[in-house]
């Protein structure tokens, strides 16, 4: 089987092409785009000769070791301070994120939705890489 092949696969037959390659069920709701995707990195790493070993060594660490980037200077205990529409917000720091008004986040981009109501970068929105506009 090749890549060209794949493209004019219907889903029928992209299911069964998924069945011999993979020795699995296609999983529930993955659409023809990503079955055609996969399909096509699976059939091109296989021609190459297979994932180079650092690919692999990154695909058997455990994913609690690979660490979340974080904007430079973000320390834990760090504190960030944003005003807007004449209210100040405060933005504490943790090992495993950020607190506002006493609730835990993963992301500045979503406290910067919750003051804002609409989708800001939370780096940016924060000052952290350039100007934030009110």
């Amino acid at each position: 089987m090749t890549v060209a092949e794949i493209e004019g696969m219907d889903r029928a037959a992209l299911t069964a092409a998924w069945s011999d390659i993979f020795r699995t069920p296609v999983p529930r709701g993955l659409s023809k785009v990503l079955l055609r995707r996969f399909l096509a990195i699976e059939i091109q790493t296989r021609q190459m000769g297979g994932l180079s070993k650092k690919a692999k060594t990154a695909l058997r660490k455990p994913s609690d070791q690979t660490a979340r980037p974080q904007s430079p200077g973000l320390q834990p205990g760090g504190r960030l301070l944003r005003e807007w529409n004449g209210v100040t917000h405060v933005v504490d720091v943790t090992d495993d994120g950020f607190v506002w008004k006493e609730n835990r986040y993963r992301s500045l981009s979503r406290i910067a939705r919750e003051i804002t109501g609409a989708h800001w970068s939370g780096p940016r929105f924060f000052g952290l890489n350039g100007a934030a506009k009110s």
